[in-house]
């Protein structure tokens, strides 16, 4: 039977679910006393590992003091002030604004609210078109689901948010046509710039730069979808800086936290092309959502009382870090974590390709194409089922796809 609990991306009659009570590290543990590596890192976000003792006290220390609040005006709180300052001195753009919601999801559709906004701002309310990529993974709120590149995730919610289309992933000419025929009607370009889910797709070469200059051409902003790629997962602070091209707005979530607390957000810098109004334009939008709020009570698009205590664990994380860093490593603070990030990237990267080595050498067991880059792997396999036993690998979490099996490692864990 099944239970009263409803499971994302599963069947609602589906009852036997393999049940974890407990994380170390790389690995969870389930009721039955079995281990398994985690290679999904959880989903990709859990990037400092599992059990971190210290991170639990800083959250049960600031939930002691103020465990959350709205920050809505005239309200603020240090932990989220000081938050926002680390946040925009590791962001790939100059001069930056964070917003903060609670969710990747949230994030995305604030992002695509936020460049219309900044358009109509801008007296051009004519630029609402947003251009997403076929197999791009934005979330499950309306915006992010009408912006999906994965067909079966868009299955059965039509209508979609209208002016909102895809384009084939890597086609610059696919691209470069739309945007000249809706040159003077386009607000953005929304890309990963590492696709994840669907199917770990590193940008092919020249790809990015081809679509900022695109972007610059035609007055759109570019905004990179990050809630995956950023913090560490390719060895840089974000795959902006992995890549070298500016984005002009940037959404993160997943391991900025390590899903110790439910925390995702927006930033955006003071060169925004060919809007420099946006920060302006964000005031006024959360004034919006303050005069909707009075009317109706909630907005689905707003930091609703963002913990406090998630901001909190993240500075005493970093802080944590830091010193532990610092007797082995030169330089500032951000640059100290970012090569440590970098060096991390790379050890979990070879360790991983030696287990998958050894996967392969273990009948039945065929590995298929491996690709992706620093710890954001994809790697196809080949068989019927979904925990595959190994030598060198003890069990590695996989999802089934029709009759064999896809994307055995996605987002390894860092720390």
């Amino acid at each position: 039977m099944a239970s009263a609990f409803l499971h994302p991306f599963a069947k609602p009659t589906k009852s036997d679910f393999i049940t974890l009570v407990r994380g170390q590290g790389a690995v969870v543990y389930d009721d039955r006393g079995n281990e398994y590596v985690d290679g999904m890192a959880s989903l990709w976000y859990c990037a400092v590992g599992h059990g971190r003792s210290d991170i639990a006290d800083a959250i049960g220390r600031q939930a002691r003091t103020l465990a959350a609040y709205s920050t809505f005006d005239p309200f603020t709180n240090a932990p989220a002030e000081q938050l926002a300052e680390v946040l925009v001195d590791i962001a790939p753009m100059a001069d930056s604004r964070v917003f903060f919601t609670s969710s990747g999801s949230e994030a995305v559709d604030t992002a695509m609210k936020l460049s219309r906004l900044a358009h109509i701002q801008a007296g051009h309310p004519e630029r609402t078109l947003i251009i997403s990529r076929q197999r791009g993974y934005h979330g499950t709120a309306y915006g992010g689901t009408s912006a999906q590149g994965i067909a079966p995730n868009r299955e059965g919610y039509a209508p979609y948010v209208g002016d909102v289309v895809q384009v084939p992933a890597d086609d610059v000419e696919a691209l470069a046509s739309l945007m000249s025929e809706r040159a003077s009607t386009i607000a953005a370009v929304l890309v990963e710039p590492i696709q994840g889910a669907g199917g770990v797709f590193p940008p092919s070469e020249g790809y990015l730069e081809s679509v900022r200059r695109l972007c610059d051409q035609h007055g759109a902003h570019l905004i990179y979808d990050e809630v995956i790629s950023g913090f560490g997962r390719l060895g840089h602070w974000f795959a902006a800086h992995r890549y070298g091209v500016r984005p002009d707005m940037v959404t993160f979530a997943k391991a900025v936290t390590s899903g110790y607390q439910p925390l995702g957000g927006e930033s955006e810098g003071d060169h925004l092309t060919p809007i420099p109004q946006l920060v302006g334009a964000i005031g006024r939008h959360v004034q919006k959502i303050g005069d909707h709020l009075e009317r109706n009570g909630k907005s689905q698009f707003v930091d609703e009382f963002e913990s406090a205590a998630c901001r909190r664990t993240i500075e005493d994380s970093i802080d944590q870090l830091h010193d532990s860093w610092s007797e082995s490593l030169d330089g500032g603070g951000s640059e100290r974590l970012a090569y440590q990030a970098t060096q991390s990237s790379v050890v979990r990267r070879v360790e991983v390709e030696n287990g998958l080595g050894a996967v392969a050498t273990a009948p039945p067991v065929s590995l298929g194409a491996r690709q992706g880059v620093g710890g954001l792997v994809g790697v196809g396999l080949d068989v019927t089922t979904e925990v595959v036993a190994a030598q060198g690998v003890r069990d590695v979490f996989v999802t089934r796809e029709n009759d064999g099996v896809s994307g055995a490692v996605h987002g390894i864990v860092l720390a």
